[in-house]
């Protein structure tokens, strides 16, 4: 069966230029992402778009401190896809309208971290000595269509290579330093301070050229709700930062692998700890499977069969369907079903990026027409 492509964008210029440029270049996506996102939150809540936006306006002048030129890259992509500046906020904090007590509290089967498993592989983990990080994205089946691959061209900071969903600034990728950033939802209601969106910490610490920097962002800023962050980086290192409100607790590769789920693996936040229960339960089953797969690449002996023990790995169904490689559930209606949306496999080393339009077990690699290292603060 043949499968489209994921779509692939380049934008460049001042922030509201590239802005313009991504709006104008995704337009049908962003309201078909409005159009679905409408539809789960009143299906979920009863909220109207209306209100969801309303709410985000909760978060403009958060970002606005923090990142200026965010706000304006994100104004930008209204203009270009002739909506308003808080439609584009609210997609870019959808997790966080899910996760706020102070408006919408959503049944506890709603409230499930965005899934994801991802991994980085380094050192003795890796046979043909290249560093590799990815992860499959899961998340709500019916946003496939809004899923870009976006490359932001930006000097002087570094040029970036991420998958997200249209209208999003943010999300999992890798840039021209040679940092990677794998992220993935942890679940968990903390108190009510306004913290940031994780599209917006995560588009910052890929803007970062070096890993110290990038995990300075980690370290002092307040997200709005929890998230994970597996950073790897091109020189033979990787560390998982799981972040929260209340604090972070940290995580260093056994071997040269790291895989990270939508649980807690580093330590329970004392926030938690007296009825901790992961909501993403199958996260349970798809870190280890991804570790047993994955331990595999030790004895690969080149680029080409790494790719491919990663995708076999990725493609694993214990659990079907919401397994490794997650497949929409029947039992749920449309609007709340699952399924990988991408799974990514990066080669720091060499800079090529690979992904799948969406479940690895059934579709190829698309190979990315960007290196990695075609930009600023290219290793040397």
């Amino acid at each position: 069966m043949h499968h489209a492509p994921l779509p692939v964008i380049e934008i460049s210029g001042t922030p509201e230029e590239r802005g313009r440029q991504y709006g104008e270049a995704v337009r049908s996506r962003i309201d078909e992402a409005i159009a679905y996102y409408t539809e789960a939150f009143g299906e979920a809540s009863g909220l109207t778009w209306d209100q969801v936006t309303a709410r985000a306006q909760l978060w403009l002048e958060p970002v606005r401190d923090h990142a200026p030129e965010l706000v304006e890259e994100m104004q930008g992509i209204a203009d270009g896809a002739g909506v308003g500046l808080l439609d584009v906020l609210a997609l870019n904090a959808r997790g966080e309208v899910i996760y706020d007590s102070t408006f919408s509290r959503l049944p506890e089967d709603e409230e499930a971290a965005e899934g994801c498993t991802s991994f980085a592989a380094h050192g003795p983990a890796s046979g043909d000595g290249h560093v590799w990080a990815g992860q499959n994205w899961d998340w709500r089946a019916a946003v496939a269509g809004t899923v870009v691959m976006l490359r932001i061209v930006q000097p002087p900071k570094p040029t970036l290579v991420m998958q997200v969903e249209a209208g999003q600034i943010g999300r999992q990728g890798a840039n021209s330093a040679g940092i990677a950033l794998n992220a993935n939802g942890l679940g968990g209601r903390f108190d009510d301070t306004v913290g940031l969106p994780q599209t917006v910490i995560r588009r910052s610490v890929l803007d970062q050229s070096n890993i110290s920097d990038a995990l300075r962002v980690l370290s002092r800023t307040r997200a709005h709700i929890a998230g994970n962050a597996l950073l790897t980086c091109r020189e033979g290192f990787a560390i998982d930062v799981e972040t929260t409100p209340a604090g972070h607790r940290w995580m260093y590769p056994t071997d040269g692998l790291l895989v990270h789920g939508n649980h807690y693996q580093a330590g329970i936040p004392a926030a938690l700890a007296a009825d901790y229960r992961p909501l993403a339960a199958d996260s349970l089953v798809r870190v280890p499977r991804a570790e047993q797969g994955l331990r595999r690449l030790r004895d690969s002996t080149g680029p080409d069969e790494s790719r491919k023990t990663i995708q076999q790995a990725m493609s694993d169904h214990l659990g079907f369907p919401e397994s490794l490689c997650t497949h929409p559930d029947p039992r749920r209606s449309p609007v709340r079903q699952w399924q990988t949306l991408v799974s990514s496999c990066v080669d720091l080393t060499s800079g090529d990026y690979h992904v799948t339009a969406g479940t690895p077990c059934d579709r190829d690699y698309q190979h990315l027409p960007w290196n990695l290292y075609d930009g600023p603060h290219a290793p040397r």
